[in-house]
């Protein structure tokens, strides 16, 4: 580890790659938040920790080379994008039917019914099935690892990379689910429900029409 130190004039630009991408918002930032507001906090921080998860997974697929592999057989990423565009369109059509509905109790009591186990399956099913992450860590991953570098400093970014995101999510989750938030909520909920389904909707598409 004292050898992969000498790497961070190189480790910290990726850091700070990393940093900007993952406070910018995106389905995985938009699902917490909208977790946390309607379900409370301990939601929000289940969803995270599948988002959590998928990350790992894309960054430990970047950091073995897999994004290579995965480029060689093109057809494995269209799978990748289609089934996260349809599962993005999936939640909008959730997010809809909710900012649709006129009673509030009933949206509520909806929203709330989410398991642990399908709650993480959730998030990290936002974060897995989006084939851009892993271009996006094997930048990251390829910036902060010169050419000979040792396999410790893939450790050091692939590890300081996952701290930030670990609090920046559970950060999301818990400033979104304060009593002031879930007041801003109720008073507009159908407004910001109509809002994510059209975040949602546009991210699907978008996933689906992209070229990778």
């Amino acid at each position: 580890m004292h050898e992969a130190l000498a790497y961070l004039p190189q480790i910290l630009p990726a850091y700070l790659a990393y940093l900007v991408a993952v406070v910018s918002p995106g389905p995985a930032i938009m699902a917490i938040v909208s977790t946390s507001m309607t379900q409370g906090r301990r939601a929000g921080m289940t969803i995270s920790l599948g988002i959590f998860g998928g990350s790992l997974t894309w960054a430990t697929a970047a950091a073995l080379g897999l994004a290579t592999l995965l480029q060689a057989y093109a057809m494995a990423l269209e799978v990748l994008k289609v089934l996260g565009g349809l599962y993005l369109l999936y939640l909008a059509i959730k997010a809809l039917r909710a900012a649709r509905s006129h009673d509030e109790m009933a949206a509520t009591a909806a929203t709330k019914s989410a398991s642990f186990k399908s709650l993480v399956l959730r998030g990290y099913g936002i974060h897995v099935t989006n084939p851009k992450a892993i271009f996006a860590w094997l930048a990251i991953i390829t910036l902060g690892m010169p050419r000979g570098a040792p396999a410790s400093v893939a450790f050091l970014i692939i590890g300081g990379c996952m701290m930030m995101g670990f609090i920046t999510f559970m950060a999301y989750a818990a400033i979104f689910s304060t009593p002031h938030a879930l007041k801003i909520y109720r008073g507009m909920r159908r407004w910001i429900e109509g809002a994510m389904a059209g975040f949602y909707g546009f991210a699907g598409i978008k996933l689906l029409t992209s070229s990778l």
